[in-house]
């Protein structure tokens, strides 16, 4: 008995660094110190025998085991919160939480909203737009789409769906209306989105994928929203990296044109995650349903 109440006394430091994926970070939410959210962890993995993360470069990863273990202890303390709230008065298991990434949630998202209240007008949904990966998020939610390989803590991953990305920019930009060789990108103003850590796609990962030597030195100016990028090319400021569910809408409009006929092809590039908030299960699983046969 002993021994089961000290691991559930160290659930809750293990579920801050699981949902964060950072010990330093768990600790200043808790109020305790580093050395004793990383002390209560490795105890924790002492009595149940397996690794809860991988330690490399000060930073830590969830294994498996882990990463299965704080989507339980997510839930089971989501479900607490939730029960207290009940007794409160202030549950409203009838919404669904929707996060997405703001630039899907802005471009691609709201113009389809329509039709996906049209099909269910029976699900209330909110709709919460971020521009921080899930391991950032302040409340729960039901349901969370954000570009694959950014940090998801323990959230549970429903699907991939691919994208392409290719470089666009105003038409007013270029002088010919026709496409440019793909090499001719590198010599023209880049315009790219700035984030910490580097979990997003950009220009030396296109050069790279597009076989093309990254030149020496590049014109490029930073921002630190993808739609503020996207803004800026139809300004006429220079060339965006473009995906294509999130500026054929604005292509169709005139506002960008494909710069080159290269387009890089992403097999998984948005994930979609179940995460911890207990809401009308059948509704959320209309919803995930729904979002898979549109992205997918």
């Amino acid at each position: 008995m002993q021994s089961d109440e000290l691991q559930l006394a160290r659930l809750r430091p293990f579920e801050a660094a699981a949902r964060l994926e950072s010990f330093t970070r768990a600790a200043d939410e808790l109020g305790l110190t580093q050395t004793a959210i990383s002390r209560q962890i490795a105890q924790l993995e002492a009595e149940l025998g397996v690794r809860l993360f991988e330690r490399r470069n000060r930073a830590v990863f969830l294994t498996d085991e882990g990463r299965r273990l704080g989507r339980v202890v997510a839930e089971a303390l989501t479900s607490i919160r939730t029960e207290i709230a009940s007794i409160r008065g202030s549950r409203d298991p009838d919404t669904v939480v929707l996060r997405c990434q703001l630039c899907e949630a802005f471009y691609w998202l709201m113009p389809r909203l329509a039709e996906f209240h049209a099909a269910h007008p029976e699900i209330q949904l909110q709709l919460v737009s971020a521009l921080d990966p899930l391991t950032e998020a302040l409340e729960p939610f039901d349901i969370a789409i954000q570009t694959t390989g950014r940090a998801c803590g323990a959230a549970r991953l429903l699907f991939t769906a691919p994208d392409e990305i290719f470089p666009v920019c105003a038409p007013s930009f270029l002088d010919s209306p026709d496409p440019l060789p793909p090499e001719a990108v590198a010599h023209l103003p880049l315009l790219f989105h700035r984030v910490t850590p580097q979990d997003w796609f950009d220009w030396p990962d296109w050069f790279a994928a597009a076989g093309l030597a990254r030149p020496a030195s590049l014109r490029m100016t930073a921002f630190d929203s993808y739609p503020l990028v996207l803004q800026a090319a139809v300004s006429g400021q220079g060339v965006a990296l473009g995906w294509k569910r999130t500026v054929s809408g604005m292509i169709d409009e005139g506002k960008l044109r494909p710069v080159c006929n290269l387009s890089i092809e992403r097999p998984g590039e948005l994930s979609v995650f179940r995460g911890s908030r207990r809401s009308n299960h059948a509704s959320v699983e209309r919803l995930a349903a729904w979002l898979r046969a549109e992205l997918v």
